[in-house]
C-alpha cells in the first residue's frame, strides 16, 4: 500500500474541522450518571487458565443500561498477600472479543495485572466474545456490521454503549483486591485505541485513578474526513449505508459527532503515547493525527495539558508497530511509574 494521506510534516499539524455539538458536555455527563446510577456488582471467579506464573478470573460487571459485561482479569501468580499491582485495561479491536482464558497474558507477563474487557456484540472475528448487545437498536436497520447501528440517534448509537461499558470496565478492574485503584492505564490497538482515547476523556474529572493511555493506531476518529478518504473498513460501513440512505448523511453525522475521539480525547487529562501508521488504510494516519493533536488541549484548566508522544511507522500499514511498539509501550510505562 503507497502513502495515500497527507505528507508527515502536514500531519504534525492537522487538526479536524468537526466541532463538538452544543449540548456534547450535558449528553456525556448524563449518560456516565445514568450508568454510574446502577450497581456496578463486580464478580471475579477464579478459572484455570493452564498456566503456572498468571492467575485469572473470569469478570463479569454491569455496563450500559446494566447489562452484563464480561472479561478477563490476569494477576501474576507471585502476588504477595495484600500487594497490588498498576493494572493495564485494554480494549479489543473491531469484531473481537476478550478470546480464550490465556489466549493473551502479556501485560500479566510484564507484571501488571491484566484486565481484557469483551465488547459486547462482537466477538466474531479475530478472537472469540462471550457479552451480547440486548439494546432494542441492535435489531434496527444498519449496514452489516456495527458503525450504523442505532445511528439514528445518539442516545441509541452503538458505541455509546460501548464507551460506557469501558468506564465502568475501569471501575471494575479498580475492585479486585489486587489492583492499586490509583494505577490505571488504559490500552488498544484500531478499535480498542479508539476506545482507549473516549475513556481517557470520559474519566477525566470523573473518576480517580488513570495516570496513561496507550492508544495504537486508534479508530473512531475523525469521522467526517475518514467516511470520506478510507478504501478499507470498518469506515466503508457509514459510507456503504449513506450510498443507499442518500438523505441520511447530515443527520448521521451529527449522530457520529457525539462519539468522535477529537472531541472526547480533549479533556483527557493523562499522559499518552498514541501510534500512527503511514500505509494505514483502515485508520489513515490523519485521522489519528487529528486525535492526537486535539488530545488533551481542553485540560489545560486542570493543571496543565498532559505530555503525550506518538510513533509514526512509515512503512506499515494497520499492523502499525506490533512488537517493536509494545516494547516502547513498556520503557513508557516503566519510565512513568518510576517518577
Amino acid at each position: 500500500m503507497p502513502l495515500f494521506d497527507l505528507p508527515l510534516d502536514q500531519l504534525r499539524t492537522y487538526t479536524s474541522t468537526a466541532t463538538p455539538p452544543g449540548d456534547f458536555e450535558e449528553f456525556w455527563d448524563r449518560t456516565i450518571a445514568d450508568a454510574r446510577a446502577l450497581p456496578l456488582d463486580a464478580v471475579f471467579e477464579p478459572v484455570d487458565n493452564y498456566l503456572s506464573v498468571i492467575n485469572t478470573f473470569d469478570v463479569t460487571f454491569s455496563g450500559f443500561g446494566g447489562d452484563r459485561i464480561k472479561g478477563w482479569l490476569h494477576v501474576p501468580a507471585q502476588l504477595e498477600p495484600g500487594e497490588q499491582l498498576p493494572v493495564v485495561v485494554e480494549y479489543i479491536g473491531y469484531s473481537g472479543g476478550r478470546g480464550l482464558v490465556n489466549q493473551n497474558t502479556r501485560w500479566a507477563q510484564a507484571g501488571y495485572v491484566h484486565f481484557i474487557m469483551d465488547t459486547r456484540g462482537q466477538g466474531y472475528g479475530g478472537v472469540a466474545g462471550d457479552t451480547p448487545d440486548p439494546h432494542p437498536s441492535a435489531g434496527g436497520i444498519n449496514y452489516a456490521g456495527l458503525m450504523t447501528r442505532g445511528a439514528d440517534h445518539q442516545d441509541n448509537y452503538y458505541f455509546r454503549r460501548v464507551y460506557v461499558d469501558a468506564f465502568r470496565a475501569v471501575e471494575a478492574a479498580q475492585n479486585h483486591p489486587a489492583v492499586d485503584p490509583s494505577k490505571v492505564v488504559l490500552t488498544g490497538v484500531s478499535q480498542g485505541g479508539g476506545i482507549t482515547v473516549a475513556a481517557a476523556g470520559l474519566t477525566a474529572g470523573r473518576l480517580d485513578g488513570v495516570i496513561a493511555a496507550l492508544p495504537d493506531v486508534p479508530f473512531l476518529q475523525d469521522f467526517a474526513r475518514a467516511i470520506d478518504i478510507t478504501p478499507r473498513g470498518p469506515y466503508p460501513e457509514i459510507a456503504g449505508f449513506l450510498g443507499r440512505h442518500r438523505e441520511k448523511y447530515e443527520p448521521m453525522l451529527a449522530v457520529l459527532n457525539y462519539f468522535d475521539g477529537v472531541h472526547l480525547g480533549r479533556a483527557a487529562t493523562v499522559p499518552a503515547l498514541f501510534s500512527a501508521a503511514q500505509m494505514d488504510d483502515i485508520c489513515p494516519p490523519s485521522t489519528v493525527f487529528a486525535s492526537f493533536n486535539s488530545y488533551g488541549t481542553g485540560s489545560r484548566g486542570h493543571g496543565g495539558a498532559p505530555e503525550k508522544d506518538i510513533e509514526v511507522y512509515r512503512f506499515n500499514n494497520h499492523e502499525g508497530g506490533q512488537e517493536h511498539h509494545w516494547i516502547k509501550q513498556l520503557r513508557f510505562l516503566r519510565k512513568l511509574l518510576s517518577s
